[in-house]
């Protein structure tokens, strides 16, 4: 593959609009991605020559490993809880204690805000536990998709000690009066206030669970769908979870599922080993959870007399269920890749940089965090894109002293950013959140972007407002 260059002016953009665009029109995401990277890489001349370098660039990494082995390891514990009838019966003890849909739906709202120390781990655990209990209640898979997604990358940017918050704090340190880490958290943790976006994505949530403001939009459609006519996916749908995962029937051994060993256990384990980890070593080890979970109830189904051959038939079955998303999310790495050899977030920033004064700062940062986030899927791609940029501009605004405008210039990439990760269909929180709902992913985009769109709407107000004091 070619080099970088700063950019390639509109063509920079050309595929991340193209994915995006040909994603809406045909709802089919897997082929609207890959047109796009070709597309990216006639632009670099690579032409289709380039496609398998470019898989190996996107895909050959420590970053895409790592998400991909906590999706099979994900598919795999999924499995075994089908195997075991587990998550039924979990689903028939939770009907009597939370008997309406708005209970339901703002438990599944606390229960992803309480996996507030990764981004990915919440909606991969949120959306599993969660599904018996929407589908009885006959909410839509698109709604359920749509709680947990508001809940992780908003909830993860909104908690000054998560990874997320040290992250950006980390960014902010040299700029400024800003000399060390202990100060930038300080900076970050005032800013938090200022994170409109991300306060109003999370809020809402309940808000529509308790009916104070009303479903509307293709959101609406889904639920009435569901709610009169039974129906958990639109005509034509193409759920993110492949039916060798979501077919699996009990073991025949297994007569009365044992709800603490078979799924309170495992997810203990989960829970109690990511958790730990964060608090002792300062990084959620979501991937060794996972494993640890699924050895203990492969154990478990073993020490419940199932062969061994069924165990692993069991497992394979849940590593075929989420190809779908693994190769969605292989796709969307790639695009990312090829939008940073095209320089896309350059030519964005380059194109909107003389707007800026101080009235317009905030408002502006936001925009353009929001802009580049969701063209290119990545909100931590974004902050390193922009705090370089936003920081030194709100210092230089502010004479050099840690102001008003410093905290809602940070607020405002640290919501921008995440606008990306919770709405694009290139991202992979989004995707996840599709896979762990087990929704149509272009579905879950589409009702879930008017309801972001709203919460970003209203954060660009309150930033301009900041501006004009």
């Amino acid at each position: 593959m070619t080099d970088p260059v700063v950019h390639y002016g509109f063509l920079s953009i050309l595929p991340a609009l193209i994915a995006v665009a040909l994603a809406f029109i045909t709802r089919e995401a897997t082929f609207s991605l890959l047109f796009a990277c070709i597309v990216g890489l006639f632009i670099t001349g690579d032409g289709l020559w380039g496609v398998p370098g470019l898989f190996e660039k996107a895909m050959g990494n420590v970053d895409f490993i790592w998400v991909l082995l906590i999706e099979v390891f994900i598919g795999i514990l999924v499995a075994f809880f089908q195997k075991t009838g587990a998550t039924q019966e979990f689903a028939k003890i939770m009907e009597t204690k939370i008997t309406s849909r708005k209970k339901i739906q703002l438990f599944g709202w606390l229960l992803g805000m309480f996996i507030f120390f990764s981004d990915y781990f919440s909606p991969l655990f949120t959306g599993p536990v969660m599904r018996n209990l929407t589908d009885k209640a006959k909410i839509s898979r698109e709604k359920l998709a749509y709680i947990i997604d508001s809940t992780s990358a908003p909830m993860c940017v909104l908690v000054p000690f998560s990874a997320w918050g040290i992250y950006i704090a980390g960014l902010l340190v040299g700029y400024g009066p800003i000399k060390d880490n202990t100060m930038a958290v300080n900076v970050f943790f005032k800013s938090v206030g200022f994170n409109f976006y991300a306060i109003f994505a999370v809020v809402m949530v309940a808000l529509f669970a308790l009916k104070i403001i009303p479903e509307f939009g293709p959101m609406r459609k889904a639920e009435e769908r569901a709610l009169k006519e039974g129906k958990l996916f639109a005509d034509g749908a193409i759920p993110m979870m492949g039916v060798e995962l979501s077919d699996i029937k009990p073991a025949e051994q297994i007569k009365k599922p044992r709800i603490f060993v078979n799924f309170i256990l495992p997810v203990l384990v989960v829970i109690t080993f990511a958790l730990g980890t964060y608090i002792v070593l300062g990084s959620a080890k979501t991937l060794e959870a996972f494993m640890l979970a699924v050895l203990v109830l492969g154990i478990a189904l073993w020490m419940q007399k199932i062969p061994m051959k069924e165990i692993f038939s069991t497992g394979i079955q849940g590593i075929k269920g989420i190809i779908p998303a693994i190769i969605i999310l292989g796709l969307a790495y790639s695009i990312n890749t090829i939008s940073k050899q095209l320089g896309s977030a350059q030519y964005i920033i380059e194109v909107t940089e003389n707007w800026l004064t101080p009235a317009l700062l905030p408002a502006l940062v936001f925009f353009l965090s929001a802009f580049i986030s969701f063209s290119t899927g990545t909100s931590w791609g974004t902050y390193a894109i922009m705090i370089p940029i936003a920081a030194p501009l709100a210092f230089q605004f502010s004479g050099g002293e840690i102001t008003t405008l410093v905290f809602a210039t940070v607020g405002a990439v640290a919501g921008g950013g995440v606008f990306g990760d919770h709405c694009s269909p290139l991202s992979d929180t989004t995707i996840l959140s599709s896979f762990g709902a087990a929704s149509d992913h272009i579905d879950h985009v589409k009702t879930q972007l008017p309801y972001a769109s709203v919460a970003a709407g209203l954060g660009l107000v309150l930033y301009l407002i900041i501006g004009m004091f």
